[in-house]
């Protein structure tokens, strides 16, 4: 089974409780099993990290990096500013798909740029929890 780590960044912990009208209702380990359940209908070995901490989410790129590991990233505010994550992304050698619940383009301007998206495979976004199905289908239809 292919191993997929599906890395989300900060504040996503608070999925659930956090902004519901813009994130819904689903909580982060709500999201995480449906990841893995996907996952698993799909042939994929899902691991679902969250941190806070952008020094962790450099480290977990570096691990899939080194493993040749494809990647589901949320960098969440990452997104917009952290070229210390975009230079992690750009040492994988696997598929790397940047997903986000909501559509940042839609939303307020600083959020329009993504520092991550110049070295990513795909981005997904704008479908709610749905965005992230779409990212592991993207990663399982890629060859390895």
């Amino acid at each position: 089974m292919r191993q997929v780590l599906v890395l989300n960044g900060p504040n996503l912990g608070r999925l659930g409780s956090r902004e519901p009208d813009v994130y819904g209702d689903t909580t982060h380990a709500g999201l995480a099993e449906r990841c893995r359940r996907l996952g698993a209908e799909l042939g994929l070995d899902v691991e679902v990290r969250q941190t806070d901490d952008e020094a962790e989410l450099v480290g977990w790129l570096h691990e899939a990096a080194d493993d040749a590991t494809p990647v589901v990233l949320n960098p969440a505010a990452f997104t917009h500013y952290s070229y210390a994550l975009r230079d992690a992304c750009a040492q994988l050698r696997a598929p790397l798909v940047e997903v986000h619940i909501s559509n940042p383009a839609a939303r307020e301007v600083f959020r329009h740029t993504s520092v991550v998206a110049g070295v990513a495979t795909g981005t997904v976004a704008g479908f709610g929890p749905a965005s992230y199905d779409l990212a592991l289908r993207a990663v399982a239809d890629t060859p390895s």
